[in-house]
């Protein structure tokens, strides 16, 4: 399965460690080869970085992690091919624009049948690619256009944003495996479900979080790999495997987090 990544701040923070942790395992201490892709939130836009290739061996990657732009919002996602070739229009995270903000979506999981059971209902949000996953992120926007569209100059209310996900996250957990994270660039939305151990066939958790509100003087945060550019910070980091010692929590199956300003809300 791919791994996803994910970090929200109270503060603008560059990401360090985390992401060189993350993209480690994209090609060289595991088999995630087929491409990786990260979203820097700056209030409604993101900078969106993408290579259909090894993250491990990335010149592109080494450079992030050296000049990252500091946000308030990053996911990121590293891609082992199940559905689709190896392409660029193949790798996440995908990013669409609603309502005057950039919506950007990583998964990790297989979805049989999607497009049987969750069929386009217009042309508006069409995939580029050939995955179940951006198929998934086109349908779960069919479902919050609706909401967006009545609200020219607000966002709508997060309640409602959260109960249109929670809703499609439910339907996609019959199809399998549903690990995503959504950003709608003033929430990050995270949905876990589970993951599959490669030598047994288990399931295991398929989401960790890590939440941290400190002074910059605790050293704890170190060990996370986050740079501080804040004499204070809340933070919160997602990830599909723990990336530190720290007590990082197994989120629940069907558990669906809205995480603003480096907190759980």
């Amino acid at each position: 399965m791919c791994e996803l990544f994910a970090m929200s701040s109270l503060f603008p923070t560059s990401i360090s460690f985390s992401l060189e942790r993350l993209t480690r395992r994209g090609g060289a201490e595991g088999p995630h080869r087929d491409g990786w892709g990260v979203a820097f939130y700056t209030g409604r836009d993101a900078l969106l970085l993408r290579e259909a290739g090894a993250a491990s061996e990335s010149e592109l990657v080494r450079h992030i992690e050296r000049h990252g732009p500091p946000s308030e919002c990053v996911i990121s996602h590293i891609r082992l091919a199940t559905f689709g070739g190896r392409t660029l229009a193949n790798t996440q995270p995908f990013s669409r624009e609603l309502g005057g903000c950039m919506h950007t979506f990583a998964h990790n999981g297989d979805l049989e049948g999607i497009h049987t059971h969750l069929p386009a209902t217009g042309s508006r949000f069409a995939p580029i690619g050939e995955t179940d996953s951006e198929w998934a992120f086109c349908r779960l926007l069919d479902r919050l256009a609706a909401l967006w569209d009545q609200r020219t100059d607000d966002v709508p209310p997060l309640e409602e944003r959260h109960a249109v996900i929670d809703d499609y996250a439910t339907t996609l957990r019959t199809l399998g495996p549903a690990n995503f994270l959504y950003a709608d660039s003033h929430t990050l939305f995270v949905h876990a479900d589970r993951r599959i151990d490669i030598d047994s066939g288990a399931p295991l958790p398929g989401v960790y979080l890590l939440e941290r509100s400190c002074h910059e003087e605790v050293p704890d945060l170190a060990a996370s790999g986050v740079i501080l550019k804040t004499a204070r910070q809340a933070l919160t980091l997602i990830a599909s495997v723990p990336l530190t010692d720290e007590p990082w929590r197994a989120l629940a199956t069907g558990e669906v987090l809205a995480i603003e300003n480096g907190a759980v809300r």
